[in-house]
């Protein structure tokens, strides 16, 4: 069953780890992507592996004319939008607060946070006017915190609490907002936070144990979440944050 046929989604980060797994969901859900990259070549290569049916774009995503030209692109290609993805993010530097960097902060409070901020701002009235959805991807450390993580944390806990006021200022229009929060998930980014730690090998045993499902999964569990929540089938929830964690939150251990 095609759960979203013919719908048109912009999403960010989509052409690596969690938003790549995303974007080919969609395809085969039976969505048009638009699909937002930082590089020229990671863009190709996704629209390569989707089809020249979808778009494809780079855009800086903590820049708002690359974010209003991105959405003028899309709809200028399918003359709508029904969904936004935010799912473009940083994931470093893992490190205590007190020695992040004004540089470090502000790239991390620009690409995760102020994003949203742009995707709302030039896509909302088309939003609205197909009564459509908003995704965050978010993460369980919004919630329950990391050790050497604290910016990263500060800024997925900052979409959480913006996932609820965002799906109250917005229902009136029928738009619903939620966001999934993955804990570990093997993508890139998960990799590239674990080589930073003190001990990458005793990290990666570490991933493969804090799921009570016993193991750390790929991005199409995320993906298959978030096709669920775009479509019709969740059309009376809004607001939620989705934990996609294998029961993480229950105890970071695994159940044997």
């Amino acid at each position: 069953m095609k759960e979203l046929k013919d719908k048109v989604i912009l999403i960010t980060g989509g052409t690596a780890g969690i938003g790549l797994a995303c974007t080919q969901a969609y395809v085969a859900a039976g969505a048009y992507v638009a699909v937002i990259g930082l590089d020229e070549l990671s863009v190709a290569e996704t629209i390569k592996t989707i089809g020249g049916e979808h778009l494809g774009i780079c855009c800086d995503v903590s820049q708002d004319q690359d974010v209003r030209e991105s959405v003028e692109k899309t709809i200028a290609r399918f003359g709508k939008l029904d969904a936004i993805h935010n799912n473009a993010g940083l994931g470093s530097p893992s490190k205590p607060l007190h020695t992040t960097t004004d540089d470090e902060w502000d790239l991390l409070m620009n690409v995760n946070i102020k994003s949203i901020l742009l995707t709302t701002r030039h896509g909302y009235p088309h939003l609205k006017a197909s009564k459509g959805c908003i995704i965050h991807t978010g993460s369980l450390v919004g919630e329950i915190g990391q050790e050497n993580h604290a910016a990263y944390s500060a800024t997925k806990g900052a979409i959480n609490a913006l996932t609820k006021s965002m799906a109250l200022d917005y229902a009136k229009d029928g738009v619903r907002v939620n966001t999934v929060l993955p804990a570990a998930v093997m993508t890139p980014m998960l990799k590239t936070w674990a080589q930073e730690q003190a001990d990458p090998d005793k990290v990666f045993d570490f991933l493969k144990d804090i799921h009570a499902l016993g193991y750390c999964p790929d991005g199409d569990v995320i993906a298959d979440a978030c096709v669920f929540l775009l479509s019709d089938k969740a059309r009376f929830i809004t607001g939620v944050n989705l934990p996609v964690s294998g029961g993480a939150e229950l105890g970071y251990r695994r159940n044997v």
